[in-house]
């Protein structure tokens, strides 16, 4: 669902990149907590929730590589919001988002320059709101334990991706560069992207689930939701005793597995993605909201349309571009999440140790 440039008009595209920078700086702000983290007796410092906040940045890059069919000559890919939310936290998430967005937009010309504003509050705010509130409302009523918290995150990211559709239909209705009846826009948009919705929805429970069931503390979304183990003795249930921590695999390896994962799927399985174009590129074909759309300034770029300049292979040149990507990407993003929390850390100044009684 990146927006291009030429899709909407300058005085709105320069009012949501307010919203956007708003957003980013609220984001900033509320990130110091996410990202500073709990005691270390918690077990879900900051100190591991940095890095796996680049991490997660990297990883939506590489997914988003990967478009999957949805309907006849229409494909769709994630975006990525309610998962960075429930992984990371939803201030975080803004922030991961709006990484990937940046990278895109520079350095492989998708998602228009002009129209950066309105893709993070679009892909960016809107997928992090949306998601985050319900997923948090449906762990509240639905019963404690990491089930509910994979059902919660199905839910969120479905309902997360029709909701970007109605804000960015909105956006057009108000600064469109066409002349588009609005119903008919927002009908397609909404209907294709209920179908990519499921998509998002399925690699988001999917992910989640993957990493609580190694390391249920480094997700922001699970933590204090599992349910203590219960066991029956002298006819009473009774919580059983703690797992040790020794089991669990150490923050590294989750880092090393993940990066490892963004890798392959960028860098290989991104040569077998469908080649449909997506959803809004679909919609704005078939209703003639492209009619004006400009060519992206960094077209020239050499990893414009995530490919290396001057290689003729196509999964050389694609599969390249994507661990570049990957590479960047984790490097950025590690490096804006670690100033955040040595800002955090700065801020909150040194422990008290307590008086001697």
């Amino acid at each position: 669902m990146h927006v291009p440039d030429g899709f909407i008009n300058a005085p709105v595209s320069v009012a949501a990149g307010a919203v956007a920078a708003g957003a980013v700086a609220v984001s900033l702000r509320g990130a110091r907590r996410e990202l500073g983290g709990a005691s270390p007796a918690e077990g879900h410092g900051g100190e591991k929730t940095a890095p796996l906040a680049g991490l997660v940045a990297a990883f939506i890059f590489a997914v988003q590589m990967l478009n999957f069919p949805v309907a006849a000559g229409t494909s769709g890919h994630l975006l990525g919001g309610a998962l960075a939310a429930i992984l990371v936290g939803p201030y975080t998430g803004v922030l991961c988002i709006s990484v990937v967005l940046l990278m895109q937009g520079i350095l492989f010309a998708d998602g228009g320059l002009t129209a950066l504003g309105v893709n993070i509050t679009v892909m960016g705010v809107v997928t992090v709101v949306v998601s985050y509130a319900l997923f948090r409302g449906l762990v509240t009523v639905l019963p404690r334990g990491r089930r509910s918290v994979a059902v919660a995150s199905f839910v969120a990211a479905l309902v997360s991706v029709p909701a970007a559709a109605t804000v960015f239909t909105a956006i057009y209705a108000v600064g469109g560069t066409t002349e588009v009846p609005v119903g008919k826009v927002l009908t397609a948009m909404v209907g294709v992207h209920v179908l990519i919705g499921i998509g998002e929805a399925a690699i988001t429970m999917l992910t989640v689930g993957a990493v609580i069931a190694v390391r249920p503390d480094l997700v922001h979304g699970a933590r204090g939701l599992a349910a203590p183990l219960k066991l029956r003795v002298g006819g009473e249930l009774v919580d059983a005793p703690a797992a040790a921590p020794v089991a669990a695999r150490s923050p590294r390896a989750v880092w090393a597995t993940g990066l490892a994962t963004a890798l392959v799927l960028a860098g290989f399985v991104s040569y077998y993605a469908s080649a449909s174009p997506d959803g809004l590129e679909k919609v704005a074909a078939d209703k003639g909201i492209d009619k004006k759309a400009e060519d992206h300034a960094a077209k020239d770029s050499p990893l414009a349309d995530y490919g290396v300049k001057d290689i003729a292979d196509a999964r050389i040149s694609g599969g390249l571009a994507g661990v570049i990507g990957v590479g960047i990407t984790v490097v950025a993003g590690t490096g804006v999440f670690w100033s955040v929390r040595r800002r955090q850390t700065k801020d909150a100044g040194p422990a008290r140790v307590p008086d001697a009684v």
